[in-house]
């Protein structure tokens, strides 16, 4: 039987969180996570694992905290469900999704929704997957589709107004980032250290609050990159990555 963890204040500390774990690299980035669920407990955070060393976990909150651009009340958000390859045939990224929908119905929410894309791309759940367990799509914008399982015949969440243009006013390379993923910070500070030596206009925006994500520009999870006004990807980029977008 697979064995869970829910982390919490209390053992938060002394718990791995799957993620950036083998790359000492990585490691301020790890505590900058940590500080990012601990303030999110709060508002009803949930992070769950595998009782191992690996990336399998679940990762979700109520939708009015969310720190995503999407709208409405009363849903479930999942940020993120990742399970390692060498993990797949245990069927535990069905038994973290079952947990998840049965917790949301539990607290008697009107369902619970993700993001995903058309096609698959980085740090986004597999939409067959989820459509697997009833979700349907209820928005879109590009390739990017919001997926949602409905409980009771309440509207469904929807992105907010913000992001429908996938465009900023600025047409320096900018990159909007939040700590919610721990591979993040120090792919800025390798940008930001690259760019300073190639003598690059280089913008960082930090989505750290609950406003700021609700406003975005752009559909946003933990990362979003724009190069002369437009929405370009997702991807967290080095910088290889980024002397090659930039040519």
């Amino acid at each position: 039987m697979n064995e869970y963890i829910n982390l919490t204040s209390e053992n938060i500390a002394n718990e791995h969180i799957c993620c950036a774990i083998w790359d000492p690299k990585h490691q301020c980035g790890v505590d900058r996570k940590k500080e990012w669920i601990s303030n999110k407990f709060k508002d009803g955070h949930v992070f769950r694992k595998l009782n191992e060393r690996g990336k399998i976990f679940i990762e979700y909150e109520p939708i009015e905290t969310a720190r995503a651009p999407i709208v409405w009340e009363n849903y479930e958000y999942i940020y993120c469900l990742r399970v390692a390859w060498s993990f797949k045939w245990k069927w535990i990224a069905r038994e973290l999704l079952e947990y998840a929908i049965n917790d949301a119905k539990e607290k008697k929410m009107s369902g619970i929704c993700t993001l995903v894309a058309k096609k698959k791309k980085p740090f986004l759940g597999e939409k067959k997957f989820f459509e697997h367990f009833w979700f349907k799509v209820v928005d879109s914008v590009e390739d990017y589709e919001l997926l949602a399982l409905q409980f009771d015949d309440k509207q469904t969440p929807k992105f907010s107004d913000s992001v429908r243009k996938m465009e900023i006013e600025d047409k320096d390379f900018t990159v909007y980032y939040s700590n919610e993923c721990p591979y993040v910070e120090y792919e800025v500070k390798e940008l930001s250290d690259y760019a300073k030596s190639k003598n690059i206009k280089l913008n960082f925006v930090k989505i750290d609050s609950l406003e700021k994500a609700k406003n975005a520009p752009c559909i946003f999870n933990n990362r979003a990159n724009f190069y002369k006004w437009k929405f370009i990807s997702n991807t967290i980029l080095n910088s290889n990555a980024l002397e090659k977008l930039l040519k």
